[in-house]
């Protein structure tokens, strides 16, 4: 009786594995490149006020960031995802960030005050964080003007610091360039040459 229960739970074991792997490998998530961000609203860690997205977006780009503060890639990046909010501050681009994943460790508050830029912070974002499939923190995508996603961080195996939050940087730079001249004047009038 207790081989087949064993043999049931390997079984099992390896299901979970195979996932895993399959998860790792392909990099497949439920909200990726492509998809329409789920709608949400929440409430910002700066002003208590209720935040409703899509609508927040105001059909301008945004950066959208999964942190929390024990997060040593969230430290990292932070200062990259200030310099890229007022690099495209004039093209209305903004910063929605997400407290998730806590776990009651730290002062989301405290964080996002020193942080000392324009963004949304929203509290206990954990639902939406499962909303939108964030296994790992820091999630971290690029929304259009109608919330859909133009890019999504994939996992690295690179460490904290500079190298990893300068390749995320240099990435989201990129995709927020091309957003913003496809929705530049000009690229109005010679598209409807």
């Amino acid at each position: 009786m207790r081989l087949p229960k064993l043999r049931q739970l390997i079984a099992a074991f390896t299901v979970c594995i195979a996932a895993a792997a399959t998860f790792t490998a392909t990099g497949t998530f439920a909200v990726t490149t492509g998809d329409q961000a789920p709608a949400w609203s929440g409430t910002n860690l700066l002003d208590g006020e209720t935040v409703h997205f899509p609508e927040v977006l105001q059909e301008k780009p945004a950066i959208i960031v999964f942190w929390a503060t024990w997060c040593p890639y969230c430290k990292a990046f932070m200062p990259y995802v200030k310099a890229l909010q007022a690099k495209y501050a004039e093209q209305g681009v903004q910063v929605i960030s997400f407290n998730a994943k806590e776990r009651g460790r730290g002062d989301p508050k405290a964080y996002v005050e020193a942080l000392d830029f324009p963004f949304y912070a929203i509290a206990d974002a954990d639902d939406i964080a499962e909303d939108y499939d964030i296994p790992f923190i820091p999630g971290l995508m690029v929304v259009d003007g109608t919330g859909r996603v133009a890019y999504r961080r994939k996992s690295t195996d690179l460490p904290a610091g500079k190298t990893v939050s300068q390749q995320w940087a240099e990435e989201v730079d990129a995709v927020l360039a091309t957003l913003v001249a496809a929705n530049a004047p000009d690229a109005d009038a010679e598209a409807a040459e």
